[in-house]
Formats: C-alpha cells, structure tokens, sequence
C-alpha cells in the first residue's frame, strides 16, 4: 500500500471563504508529465519554466507507481488469473498491481453545516494580490531536482498504453510495430564499420545493401540511437536512400521505415518525407496488412500523415468485406490516432462492431472505444447500448484501462446505460487506489457528465486523490472540482480534498493562460459547493484573462458570467477584479435572447403560467423570466402579502399584454398622444395604467378573476379575495427594468420563484439536485426568495390531467401556509 507523508494540514476552508496561499511553494517539475499527452484534444500541458504560484504542497513522497506497462492495471490478482483463461481476455493482460488497498463501500454523508455570515466570507485582498506576487515567480529548478530525486512520476505513456491490444493475437504482429521487441544488440565496432563502409560507397551501394545497413544500425543500444542520428555519415545513408527511394521494394521500403521508428528518427527527417510520398504512390499496389503496418510506423514516428490515411481508408472501403478482425480493430485504432472519422465508413464500422462484438477481446473492445471516442466517430445508440451490455456482464475480468475507454465513449454518446454504471460501483472503488490520475479523472468525468451519482465511487476518488494530486494536469485538476460541485457532493475528507486540488490550481496558473477554460471549470465546480479561492477568482476577471478566454475555442462568457454574479451574491464583500458592465450587458443580453427562444417557451413551463395567471387573476401576478440570468433557467416569480393575498406587480408585461387584447380600454386623445410621444410629463406610469383600466373596470376585473369553473375548484378565500385586490404601486414603478440583485431588499410580503423543474435539473434516477441548481436556489434564497418547486415527477404526470386537476396542484404549492411562515 502506498504510503503517504502530509506535510501540513490546511485549516478547514468553509463553504464560502478565501483561499489565500501565505508562503511560497516549490513549483512542480514538468519533467514528470511532458509524457502526457491528451487523449480528446491536443492540449498537452506546456512545461516550460514559466510563472507559477509557488504553494506548499501535499507532498507524497513514498508514492509509487509499480505497474506496467498499462496506467490502469488490474487491482486484484484473482481477476487477474481468472481472466489469463479467459478466451474472452487479451493476452498478456497479468499487470502486477501494488498492494491489495480496499476502500469501503459505505460512507456517511457530509453533513450539511451553516455558512458564516457573508460579511466575513472574503477578507479585503492586500494591496498587492499575494497571487499576483508568486505568479511572477520562475519554476524552482529545486523543486524540479527534488521531484525527480524522489521518484515522483505515474508509469503512464499515451503512446504505448492504446496498443496493448495488440498483445492479444499473433495476427497483430504483421500489422503493427513492436519497437519493444527484442532483438540482438550490435557491436558498436560493426556499426562504425558500415558507417565507414557509406562514406567510402559514397551512395553506390544497392538498394537491397541499404536496406540491410538500416537494419543493422537500429540494433544499436537504444542510448547510442541519438548519437547515431545525429552522425554525418548516417546522413550521407539517407541521402542515398532518398536518392534510390523509387529502386526499393515494397517490404525493404518498409524495413527502413521500421529501422526509423527503432532509432526515433525526428518526424520531420526528409527521408520520411520521401518514404510518405513513396507509400502514397504504391497504395494501391500494397496489400491492407501493409498499408495498417506502415500507418502503424507513422503513428509510432509522431508523424501527421492525412494524406496517406485518406488513401488507406478509401482502400479499406473498397476492401471492407475482405476485412479480418484484427484488421478491423487495427484500422479503428489508426483512425483514432489520426483523430478523424471518415463518413464514409461510418455505417460499415457499425456493421462490423456488431458482426465481432462477441469474438472481440475485452481489450479489443477497448481500443473500439478509444479509436471511436478520439476520431469523435457518432456511434448509434443501439451500437453503443450493446458494447455496454457486454462490458455490464464481463467489467470484474476487464482491464482498468479499456474500461475507461468505454466510459469515454459512453459519455461521449450520452448512453445512460444503468447496468454498467450499477456494475462500475460494484467494481471500480477498489481499484481507485492503483489507477493513474488521468484513468481516476476520466471514470469521475464520466459519472459527473451522465449525471450519476455513486457514492461509492466518488469517495474512493475523493480518498485516493490528495496523495496523488501533483500529477493533476491543470486540466484533471479542473474536471475533479467540476464533477464533484456538479453532483453537489462533499466527500469525507472534504477539507483535505478541497484543499489539495485548489492548491494544484493555484501551482498548475501558468497553463491557464493557454487553457482559460480549466480555470473556469474548476472555480464553477467550487461554486457549485460555496467554496470561492479569492485570489483565484481575482485572477480569473481581470482584463488579462478575459482577453485569453476570447481566443479559446469553447465559449465561455457565460461561465464568467456565472462566476462573477455568484461572488457578488454570495460574497459582498469581495474587492477584487471583476467583469466590465458592458460585457456584463452583452451576456445577459444573449443569455435572455436564447431563454426567449428556447426556455420559456417549453410546453411544461408556458402551461404552468398560463394556469397561474388564470388562478391569480391575470398576467400582472406571474412574470415568466429569469430572476438569475446567470444560472441559466427560468423562473415564474410570483408575490404575495403577508396575509396570502397575490400582489400585482408585472406592470410592464401586463400594459404590453393590453395593448394586444381588446379589453374595452378608451382611446381618448390624451392617450394617443401618450402612446405616439410617451407618456405626458403630468402623469406617472401609474396612473396611464390606472386611465386605462378605468373605462372597462368590470371588464378588466372579469378578466382578472379565475373563471367560474376553476372558482368551484379551488377553495380559500385568499385566492378569490386576491384576484380582486387593487394594489397601487409607488410611482414610476410600472416601467422599471428588472430591480438590481441585492441582499438587503425587503419585499411587500413574499417573492416566490416557481421552479418548474426537469430531468436534466437532478442526478439520474434520483432526487439528488445537481450543483448548478443548488447554486440557484441558494442564491435566490439569499436575495430573499422563496423557493417554490413544481418538482418533474409530480408536475409532467399532471400535464395529461385535467384543467382542475392542475390548478388543484399549483393552489395547493402557491398558497402553503408554510410559505409565509418561512418567510416571516
């Protein structure tokens, strides 16, 4: 079991605090990660020594990583030996995982505690941002000396682990490159010889001779490979090479290739250009298990080679029923590296998913998944629900490293498939401990990203991870705190958790400004639990970094947006950055824009409405809108007097509503001249509301009380009283914007915010809220709102019931006593 050294514990952060770094810290050595590289986009962490705050880390020395050559070994040797005779498993899949750690599956639930008081939430920062003076600070070249003196590296290579497949059948062995494969080493006397031999030759030698010197010369000691590269002499062979580029035969041609991807031949050495345009010339003169072997060596060389593989695939297209299955699962896997998706294969690679799903190796299967999730390849749902029914029944015998690629693929499809989610907490908690970050990092994605909640498996995340966060890339940092604050869940250890991974934050800054959208990630993921990194949040909105978000290619003014209101709600007494007033109104101003087109308009919400306005007595006591644009969903905002009356207060949209509705209102000639010109400078907003209700008031109060029908099927008083309460509003206040979000406003009684809630608005299958919606309830209860919710299991089944039937439901949430209870 690995043994972990704290070097300090943090004092607890509360939910709503600063996290101020007060000493400097030794910056972490990229050394250990340049490795890594990201399997969904090409956004692999630049380790240059560049600023960086310098933080006090959790500091794992006797960690260790001890298998291989996997980064998701197996956790138990049992499966281990059940799985080796398996003909279902691949071959040579008997990892050695360290230790024999278990993490129990039953854990308590964070209680729930009280915030302190906002006034105390965020302490004035110094004049100097202290994040602003360890920013400026170089990488310590002694931490990059401790770290490697200490060992700290994952035994994890992005190259080599999605071609452990390969191992399963002989067959791959004339389809890939084995640059592992043993061989005998060559005397460094016999190389030197041909070396002289070439400079003698000066290029006379024959094709076949050339051949055989490259092979030779890759047998080399990998430690001499460089010293060979670099040697004019080996030079002088390539040029002959190129010079005979066209005298080679297909398989010598392909010798020298291989002889390259041995001594690691810089992908952009002219000889590999000359050997590219060479293959793309004879394509059609190779047979597929060539044309796989040469996309193999491109793909081992580091080479971006898409006019080869466009070749290959409409060579492949043609061929398809000629297909074997390793040749199958080989071209998946080139397609994925080379991170396009024909579309023309789209339908055939369906097929034949189908046609070996059962004949494939669980192994097999993973690389399928892998090669489909990164060429962002759309599989159907019916496809995809198969893969999952195979891995839900055989997950305990699979390697931790193709079931992640699975769960890639199954987030990527959005495929709720509740069987392998059931199984993969069954599974998976044990094996947490021996799992490489970035395998950690995709399995908590997937359960965040599908909405499903385990504890079980968030948990063991949540016990394993601060021992193991300096290996978070600024990006698995980022998704950690983001699942977590999406499925609102506070771990155990949550202190712990919380403050080893904003500690990484802080330490992995110099990424953000290639990343913005990380940063942004992690701070809404704390938000989402009510935890806001001053000094963070203070770098994140300053003018810099919203210049560096504009470059991104996700959008993420909305996510400043989120972030920037909730630290003014929640935080009043923040000092630091925040965003200009003219971004702010070009947010809401889209925000407000797709909710009129796409939100209120869904048949569950404009129902709810409707029936409102038609119990209460007319649109001026319901305003569908959102109270809090930046949480993204709407609301219908209902108010009500302290006795239970409904109080008119939708002026603006009840003025618009009339001019639309023949409801028997004057056109006297002052009111003409108001409507041309605007209002007169004698008269208020109420009072041109009040001339035109007077002409038609029995007509404008019949339309304001609930029809006879739904009078008969409502009782109290409140209700048929309040459908004919006047209330005037102070004046100006018919034409008022929407009123400023404040803390400290007391409304006439109490402001409800309907929620009429959805599927998407909780964790699947359950009654658990998600973090963004927690965030917009609390926040709407600090403003001085009531929460109301119309919860989806309740309100959609009602939607097919009859007229009294719903307005029975919407009194009965309306007007609970409890209500005004909660709010006096």
């Amino acid at each position: 079991m690995a043994t972990v050294l704290i070097c300090r514990r943090f004092p607890r952060l509360s939910r709503v605090t600063t996290f101020s770094t007060t000493a400097k810290c030794q910056a972490e050595s990229g050394s250990s990660k340049s490795k890594q590289k990201k399997e969904e986009n090409p956004e692999t962490a630049d380790t240059r020594t560049e600023p960086a705050a310098k933080i006090r880390l959790l500091n794992p020395l006797d960690y260790r990583v001890l298998y291989n050559p996997s980064a998701y070994a197996k956790s138990r040797a049992a499966s281990q030996q059940h799985a080796a005779g398996n003909s279902g498993q691949a071959l040579g899949d008997t990892f050695t995982s360290p230790g024999t750690a278990q993490v129990r599956h039953t854990f308590g639930t964070a209680s729930s505690q009280a915030l302190p008081p906002l006034r105390n939430a965020l302490p004035k920062p110094e004049s100097k941002p202290l994040l602003e003076q360890t920013v400026s600070a170089r990488l310590s070249a002694a931490q990059t000396k401790e770290e490697a003196e200490n060992g700290k590296t994952e035994t994890h290579d992005s190259k080599e682990d999605p071609r452990v497949f390969q191992k399963g059948r002989p067959e791959y062995r004339s389809l890939s490159c084995d640059k592992f494969e043993p061989i005998e080493t060559l005397p460094l006397e016999e190389a030197d010889s041909i070396l002289h031999s070439v400079a003698v030759c000066k290029g006379s030698q024959s094709p076949g001779t050339i051949t055989g010197y490259f092979h030779k010369l890759s047998r080399l000691p990998v430690e001499q490979h460089a010293v060979l590269v670099s040697e004019p002499r080996f030079n002088t062979l390539c040029r002959c090479a190129v010079k005979n580029i066209g005298l080679f035969s297909t398989s010598d041609l392909i010798d020298i290739l291989k002889a390259c991807v041995r001594l690691v031949v810089p992908p952009t050495h002219p000889l590999l250009n000359a050997c590219e345009n060479e293959f793309c010339r004879r394509v059609w003169d190779m047979n597929l298990d060539q044309l796989l072997l040469v996309a193999d060596c491109w793909r081992c060389l580091e080479r971006s080679v898409p006019s080869y593989l466009s070749i290959l695939f409409s060579y492949a297209n043609m061929h398809w029923k000629d297909l074997t299955l390793p040749q199958f699962v080989q071209l998946v896997y080139i397609i994925g590296e080379g991170r396009r998706s024909p579309a023309d294969l789209t339908q055939k690679v369906e097929s034949t998913i189908l046609k070996y799903l059962e004949s494939f190796t669980l192994e097999e299967v993973g690389a399928i998944c892998l090669g489909l999730f990164k060429s962002l390849s759309g599989v159907s749902d019916h496809v995809m629900r198969k893969i999952a029914d195979r891995v839900s029944l055989q997950m305990e015998d699979m390697s931790t490293y193709a079931l992640v690629n699975v769960l890639k693929m199954l987030r990527y499809a959005r495929m709720d498939h509740l069987p392998l989610l059931k199984e993969l907490g069954k599974v998976i908690p044990t094996r947490i401990p021996t799992i490489n970050i970035q395998g950690i990092m995709h399995i908590t994605l997937t359960c965040s990203s599908l909405h499903y909640f385990d504890e079980g498996v968030m948990a063991a995340v949540a016990l394993s991870l601060p021992s193991k966060v300096t290996y978070c890339r600024s990006k698995d940092a980022a998704k950690f705190l983001w699942s977590f604050g999406c499925l609102d869940y506070e771990p155990p250890n949550e202190e712990e958790f919380y403050s080893s991974l904003i500690e990484q934050m802080h330490r992995k800054l110099h990424e953000f400004g290639k990343f913005p959208e990380h940063l942004l990630t992690g701070l809404l993921g704390l938000a989402f639990v009510k935890r806001f990194p001053e000094e963070l949040i203070d770098y994140a909105l300053r003018d810099e970094f919203v210049q560096k978000t504009r470059g991104s290619k996700y959008e993420l003014k909305k996510d400043l947006f989120t972030l920037s209101k909730s630290v003014e709600i929640e935080c009043p007494s923040y000092q630091g950055s925040r965003l200009p007033l003219q971004l702010y109104q070009e947010i809401t101003e889209m925000v407000l824009n797709f909710a009129e087109q796409e939100i209120y308009v869904r048949p569950e919400i404009v129902e709810a409405a409707s029936l409102l306005e038609s119990m209460l007595g007319g649109p001026e006591y319901v305003k569908n809108h959102m109270i809090l644009p930046h949480t993204r969903s709407s609301d219908l905002e209902v108010h009500l007097a302290m006795d239970g009356h409904p109080i008119p207060f939708n002026l603006k949209d009840t003025i618009a509503d009339k001019k639309l509705r023949d409801i028997g209102v004057s056109l006297t000639d002052d009111l003409m001249t108001q409507l041309i010109k605007g209002r007169s400078n004698s008269q208020s907003p109420v009072e041109v509301e009040n001339e035109a209700r007077t002409p038609g008031r029995e007509r404008g109060e019949e339309a304001r009380t609930p029809r006879a029908g739904d009078r008969a099927a409502l009782s109290g008083g409140a209700l048929i009283a309040g459908a004919r309460l006047q209330v005037e509003p102070k004046s100006g206040c018919g034409f008022e914007a929407p009123p400023t979000l404040t803390l400290n406003r007391q409304p006439r009684g109490v402001k409800l915010a309907i929620q009429v809630s959805n599927r998407n608005h909780y964790c699947y299958c359950s009654k658990r809220l998600l973090g963004l919606h927690c965030l917009k309830r609390r926040q709407l209860q600090q403003l001085g709102y009531v929460v109301v919710e119309l919860p989806f299991w309740e309100w959609f089944p009602l939607l097919k019931r009859t007229r009294l039937e719903k307005l029975s439901y919407l009194h009965y949430k309306v007007f609970d006593p409890a209500l005004l209870s909660r709010a006096g």
